[in-house]
C-alpha cells in the first residue's frame, strides 16, 4: 500500500524500515535456488551464515539457518555447491538489511542439473540457436585471435604455445577470467562481448581445462549461450576434454575437443602450408610441362602432314588433274564438232540431192497457176489458162493449148 508523504510531512527512517519489514513479512516462505559463495560455521555457534548467489547475474543475498538445519546436508554441501533452500525473507530494521532465514536445505544433484540442462538445450534448440546455418566459417589465417581463459591456466598455455608453434606470426588478445564459480558467467560474457567489439579480432576461443559437471556449468549458462549466439565474430569452444559437452559447444561456430585442438583448428601449420605450396607448385609445373609436351607433339604431327610439309604438292596434283580434264574436254569437244560437221555435210548433200532445184537443173519444170498452186494433174488446168513455168535458171509464162488433152 502506498504511503502519502511530502517534503513537509516526511517519514522517519525507522518508520520506513518498519514499513519495508511489514511488506517483506507478507511474502512468506519461498524456495530459492543459488550457489553458495561464502560459508561461516563458527564452533559452538548455533547459527550458520552463508551467502547465496545467482550464477548468471551479479546478485547475492545473505542466508542464515540453525546449525541442525545445515548439519543435515553438511556432508554434501560446501562453498561453490548449488542448493535449493526453503527460506523466509527477513528484514533487519536497525541496519536496513535483507536476509533469508532457511528452514530446509537441499543440494542440487548432478542428475537434476543434467535434467535442467537437457530442458534448456531443447528450449534453445527450438529457437534455432544451434542450427548449422547460423554458424560462420573460420578464417583461413587469422591475424588476431581473441582468447578467453583462466589466468595462468594450462588451457591458456596450451593454446598460446601450440598456436605460435604452428604459426609464429599469430597474435593474441587475451582476456583472463574466472572459469568456474559464481563469477565465471558474467566475466566470460563480458570478455566475449569485448573481443567481439574489436574489429581486428578474427576469431574468439573460449578455453578451459577439464573438470566436474559442476565446474563446467558456467559454460552451459543461458546468458553465455545467448551472448555467443549474438557474436558477429566466429567463436570456438574448447571446454574440458572430449567427453565434456557443455551447451557452449553447440552454439559455437566450431567445437574443439581440447584447448590444444582449438589451436590446431584455428591456426594453420606453417610447415604443412609450405609443403602444400610446394606440392601445388610441383603439380602446376607437371601440368604445364605435360601441356607443352602435348602441344609439341600435336605441332610435330601437324608439320609431318604432306599438306604442310609440301604445300604446293596438292596444288601441283590438282593442276595436272585440271590439265588432264581440260585436254580431255578439248578432245571430246573436237570429236563432237568433227562428227557434227560430217553429219552436216552428209545432210547438206542429201538435201541438195533431194531439193527441187536439183530436179529443175536436170531439165524438169514446175508449173504453177496464178494463185501459186502447183499443177500436178492436167485436169486442174483449162484451155488458154496462163501458167508460170519455173525452171533451174528462172521462170516464164506458158499458155495451155486447147487441143492438147494432157
Amino acid at each position: 500500500m502506498a504511503v502519502n508523504t511530502s517534503p513537509e510531512s516526511p517519514l522517519p527512517v525507522g518508520e520506513v524500515s518498519r514499513l519495508i519489514g511489514g511488506w517483506i513479512d507478507r511474502l512468506g516462505a519461498v524456495w530459492v535456488e543459488g550457489q553458495i559463495t561464502q560459508l561461516s560455521r563458527r564452533p559452538g555457534a548455533g547459527v550458520v551464515f552463508l551467502t547465496l548467489r545467482d550464477p548468471s547475474y551479479d546478485i547475492s543475498v545473505s542466508v542464515t539457518c540453525y546449525r541442525q538445519v545445515f548439519d543435515a546436508v553438511s556432508d554434501v554441501v560446501s562453498e561453490g555447491a548449488r542448493v535449493v533452500v526453503l527460506a523466509k525473507p527477513e528484514w533487519y530494521a536497525p541496519r536496513g538489511q535483507l536476509s533469508l532465514r532457511a528452514t530446509e536445505i537441499k543440494p542440487v544433484g548432478v542428475g537434476e542439473l543434467l535434467a535442467r540442462l537437457e530442458m534448456l538445450k531443447k528450449s534453445l534448440a527450438a529457437e534455432g540457436l544451434f542450427a548449422p546455418e547460423r554458424k560462420t566459417a573460420l578464417p583461413f589465417l587469422p591475424q588476431l585471435v581473441g582468447l578467453v581463459c583462466g589466468r595462468a591456466s594450462a588451457a591458456e598455455r596450451d593454446v598460446l604455445e601450440n598456436a605460435r608453434h604452428r604459426w609464429p606470426a599469430v597474435r593474441f588478445e587475451v582476456r583472463n577470467v574466472a572459469v568456474q564459480g559464481v563469477h565465471a558467467v558474467p566475466q566470460v560474457v563480458q570478455a566475449v562481448k569485448e573481443l567481439d567489439a574489436l574489429d581486428d579480432v578474427d576469431v574468439i576461443i573460449v578455453a578451459r581445462g577439464g573438470g566436474s559437471v559442476e565446474d563446467l556449468l558456467p559454460f552451459s549458462d543461458e546468458q553465455l549461450v545467448r551472448a555467443v549466439a549474438a557474436c558477429r565474430t566466429p567463436v570456438v569452444s574448447a571446454i574440458g576434454h572430449e567427453p565434456d559437452n557443455p551447451l557452449l559447444d553447440l552454439v559455437a561456430d566450431l567445437r574443439a575437443s581440447t584447448p590444444t585442438d582449438a589451436a590446431k583448428k584455428v591456426v594453420p601449420d606453417v610447415g604443412e602450408e609450405y609443403e602444400r605450396v610446394r606440392m601445388l607448385r610441383d603439380r602446376a609445373r607437371r601440368c604445364v610441362e605435360a601441356y607443352v609436351e602435348r602441344e609439341e607433339r600435336g605441332l610435330a604431327h601437324a608439320l609431318a602432314r604432306p599438306s604442310i610439309e609440301d604445300p604446293h604438292r596438292m596444288i601441283d596434283e590438282r593442276a595436272d588433274h585440271v590439265a588432264s580434264l581440260l585436254d580431255r574436254g578439248r578432245r571430246c569437244l573436237g570429236h563432237h564438232l568433227d562428227r557434227a560437221a560430217s553429219e552436216l555435210t552428209h545432210t547438206h548433200a542429201r538435201v541438195v540431192a533431194l531439193s527441187p532445184a536439183a530436179t529443175l537443173r536436170r531439165g524438169y519444170a514446175v508449173l504453177q497457176r496464178e494463185d501459186g498452186h502447183v499443177v500436178r494433174d492436167p485436169g486442174e488446168v483449162t484451155a488458154a489458162e496462163v501458167l508460170r513455168a519455173r525452171v533451174a535458171e528462172g521462170e516464164f509464162s506458158v499458155r495451155v493449148d486447147a487441143g492438147n488433152d494432157a
